[in-house]
């Protein structure tokens, strides 16, 4: 257990709302079975923010509800799949929109897709116990809507565009906030069903081998839901077995929102009920690194999640890999 906690969470969302009207008018893909196979009615696109800007303003909402200023932080962490350039770091890019002192915060990414911020938390939470940093920023930033493939209709009706943050930093003396244990698994027997194979060095964007198509999210979903489902049981008592909480002592779990067939496994597999488990995906979509921490922003401006509550962060991304972090907020 580390004496760190979540002092302020912050979020944005793009102002364009598509709903699933928007696929059968353009892609001929119907509402209907849209709502029915992924559990979305709508979802935010960008319309000229960047990646960067997104960013910014969920930072900024982070600091305000932490009463800090953004002299105050000593790091800043980006944790989304998108960056927005190869380089520098997007982080690096954030610090100076954001109007922080040079010098001040040292900025690094962290990528692992959709588990990204949780494995930005995991270090960042390790870094402020040890007083490496005092107070840590993470953000994950994501525009999905530009990397759509249109031939992969599940997945092209799933995503979603959003920005959330929050910051880091020492518990107070006899406060309750606390991170408690963390867990990650990779099992890369999956890394082929979840890619975008362009960008990188083997598909490099000037090399004239590279198609327009490898440029766009590939997914087989199916697939992916099939593993998942096998290897989140056991990952989960796992992660149990070496926390001092059971399953019912958990106030929120707050999963990637991945699809209604991924958070269905929550209640019918793993043991939670659905008064646990906080959803935004009818609304949102499954934005990707942002989904988690926007999940949890959001919950926690409506007083669904208040300060002392038992949490469980839960998700899976490319690779495949499997994260949870337990923390009392």
């Amino acid at each position: 257990m580390l004496g760190v906690k979540i002092a302020g969470t912050g979020w944005y969302l793009p102002e364009r709302r598509v709903s699933n009207a928007f696929f059968e008018d353009r892609y001929h893909i119907p509402a209907r079975w849209i709502e029915r196979a992924t559990g979305v009615r709508e979802r935010r696109y960008v319309d000229g923010e960047t990646t960067v800007q997104m960013g910014v303003a969920a930072a900024r909402r982070a600091l305000d509800a932490a009463d800090l200023r953004v002299e105050d932080l000593d790091a800043i962490v980006g944790a989304s799949t998108g960056p927005q350039q190869a380089i520098p770091c997007t982080s690096a890019l954030l610090q100076r929109e954001l109007a922080a002192p040079e010098g001040q915060s040292a900025c690094f990414d962290v990528n692992a897709t959709c588990l990204s911020f949780l494995f930005a938390l995991q270090n960042v939470a390790h870094l402020v116990a040890a007083g490496i940093y005092q107070r840590v920023l993470i953000f994950s930033s994501e525009i999905s809507s530009r990397a759509l493939n249109p031939a992969e209709r599940e997945s092209a009706v799933l995503l979603g565009d959003a920005a959330a943050a929050v910051v880091v930093t020492k518990s107070e003396p006899l406060e309750a906030s606390a991170y408690w244990h963390a867990h990650f698994a990779t099992y890369s027997s999956g890394a082929d069903l979840t890619q975008l194979v362009g960008g990188g060095t083997l598909h490099h964007p000037n090399d004239p081998s590279t198609t327009p198509e490898m440029n766009l999210f590939h997914m087989q979903g199916a697939a992916v839901f099939k593993q998942a489902s096998q290897l989140l049981p056991p990952f989960v008592d796992t992660f149990f077995s070496q926390l001092p909480w059971e399953r019912q002592h958990i106030e929120a779990v707050i999963p990637h929102q991945a699809s209604r067939h991924g958070l269905e496994i929550l209640t019918s597999r793993l043991g939670f009920t659905e008064s646990q488990v906080v959803w935004n995906l009818a609304e949102r979509g499954n934005t990707i690194a942002a989904s988690i921490p926007l999940t949890l922003a959001e919950a926690v401006y409506c007083g669904r999640i208040k300060r002392g509550d038992r949490l469980l962060l839960i998700g899976s991304g490319a690779g495949l890999t499997l994260g949870a972090i337990a923390l009392t907020y």
